[in-house]
């Protein structure tokens, strides 16, 4: 046999798309080659499969080889394509048997001593294989020809993916897959050959299983730790119900921080689906991140657009999708460039990000809670009781102008933050619990989704004009409201928001003067 297919993945964006390895064994002299847009980490792979190869006690065909990855047109990166072209490669050279190939994928990196190092992205691999095989299940419902051999994988919906054992645990979180954890090039190669010869004395790879013991979602902060501050505290509860952004104002040390990163902790727990997602973007970040939360996003004032929104000659996720199904922290609001606070207008009504280059176009999820604190004025203390502050008047309106007003139009809860007194941080007692007021917040979702299936952030205008219904009294509190503090319509709307929002806290299937009056209350800024 002088050729063989083996079947992996790469990773594009939150994607993996599947991936052919094809290797040709022919006459000529000595030679590696690999075609079909490899990157510079499976470019150099050819040394480090030789090497991995030989120390695991194979034979490495003295004879030409060529290594197509197809499809041909998308680009190829990282190490995680070593195992499969090792395979491939002893597959076409008949040292192991290419017939039991066509139920498995492959992908890990190869140490040169043939051990199997931890690569990135292998939850997105195991939820890309899952969807294949459910596509090919509703598919069976109308059976085709299959078109050529590399659709045989598409069609098996019992594909068993071959993994670095350190990637075993975190692959296994997706029902339907069976993950077979390995730890070197040979012991991959012996489970293929039990497979070829069941009266072969060689081990078997085992199925990982994800553990059985129930995995407790924690935080480490509470909102417990939060005293005084009653008003932005029903403020973090409302946005929190109705996924609402907000930006907090007030001097140095008032607590604006403290309160922010403790709004995941109220947030309603992740679905199950959902959990996959975040946890599979960070796979593929190759971040750190602890299952089953919400995640908190604080970046510093000095980040870049790209860094941002995501971007790159071939794009890759920003922080606002990392933040994605949890909350983006801006601290320092005025003090990041104007240019790179604009990007997120968007995003903030679409929901995700488009990037878009000469040679490609990708689409990142964005569904993330902006939370955003700035001070009053550069030195921070303006309105303060203490009257320490000194800035002029032309200061303080050129700080506040680094802030254009649609990004402040597009932010639904605008909270004064007072400084509180030291006698009243020794008296206070520890506020409700992040439990407590989770409790309230899941509830309040849980009418939104029974009622429009979505959270009310969500709602479009005509959606609004379906589950917002005002009464003679409200409309016209709306209409001098308008007068007053110059609402546009996109702020018009986002006050029916928080006004619905409210009312869901209350359990109240009508919108009551006391429900809109607060919601505009958010909107003194």
């Amino acid at each position: 046999m002088s050729f063989a297919q083996v079947y992996t993945r790469s990773v594009v964006g939150l994607h993996a798309p599947k991936v052919i390895i094809e290797v040709h064994l022919s006459q000529g002299l000595p030679a590696l080659t690999i075609v079909g847009l490899p990157e510079a980490a499976v470019r150099e792979s050819k040394d480090r499969v030789r090497s991995a190869i030989l120390n695991s006690g194979f034979q490495f065909p003295n004879r030409r080889l060529t290594i197509n990855l197809a499809p041909a047109d998308l680009p190829k990166d990282g190490a995680r394509l070593d195992l499969p072209i090792a395979i491939g490669i002893l597959a076409a050279s008949g040292q192991l048997d290419p017939e039991v190939l066509a139920g498995f994928e492959f992908i890990g990196e190869l140490a040169l001593n043939g051990d199997l190092r931890q690569v990135t992205g292998s939850l997105a691999v195991a939820r890309a294989i899952r969807a294949e095989a459910l596509a090919a299940k509703t598919a069976k419902a109308a059976p085709a020809q299959t078109k050529n051999s590399a659709d045989k994988i598409a069609a098996n919906p019992s594909i068993q993916l071959v993994v670095p054992i350190d990637n075993g645990m975190e692959a296994s979180r997706v029902e339907g897959v069976e993950v077979l954890g390995a730890t070197s090039l040979q012991s991959v190669c012996q489970h293929l050959q039990s497979l070829a010869d069941p009266n072969a004395s060689t081990e078997r790879l085992e199925v990982v299983t994800p553990s059985t013991a129930q995995e407790r979602v924690g935080y480490k902060v509470d909102l417990a730790d939060v005293k005084g501050q009653h008003h932005a505290r029903r403020a973090l509860e409302i946005a929190a119900a109705g996924g609402h952004s907000l930006l907090f104002t007030g001097p140095p040390g008032s607590g604006k921080t403290l309160m922010a990163s403790r709004l995941p902790t109220i947030l309603p727990d992740l679905s199950a689906e959902d959990a996959l997602e975040v946890a599979s973007t960070y796979s593929v970040a190759d971040s750190d991140y602890d299952y089953g939360t919400r995640p908190f996003r604080q970046v510093h004032h000095t980040i870049s657009a790209v860094a941002l929104v995501g971007g790159g000659s071939r794009p890759k996720p920003g922080e606002i999708t990392l933040a994605n199904k949890g909350v983006l922290f801006l601290d320092e609001l005025p003090e990041f460039e104007r240019s790179v606070l604009e990007v997120l207008r968007q995003p903030l009504e679409a929901k995700q990000i488009t990037i878009s280059r000469a040679n490609s176009q990708m689409t990142f999820p964005a569904n993330f809670q902006l939370v955003a604190a700035m001070n009053p004025c550069p030195c921070g203390y303006d309105g303060d009781v203490s009257n320490r502050c000194r800035c002029r008047p032309e200061q303080i309106k050129r700080y506040q102008d680094k802030l254009s007003g649609p990004l402040l139009d597009r932010i639904d809860l605008h909270i004064t933050v007072p400084a509180l007194p030291i006698a009243d941080l020794q008296n206070s007692s520890r506020g409700e619990s992040s439990e407590t007021v989770r409790a309230r917040v899941t509830a309040a979702n849980e009418r939104q989704i029974r009622r429009q299936n979505k959270a009310n952030n969500e709602l479009s205008p005509s959606e609004l004009d379906q589950y917002v219904e005002l009464g003679a009294s409200e409309q016209q509190l709306l209409q001098m409201a308008q007068q007053r503090l110059n609402l546009s319509a996109r702020g018009y709307h986002r006050v029916l928001r928080v006004a619905r929002t409210i009312a869901d806290l209350a359990d109240s299937t009508d919108i009551t003067s006391a429900h809109v009056s607060e919601a505009l209350s958010y909107r003194s800024k």
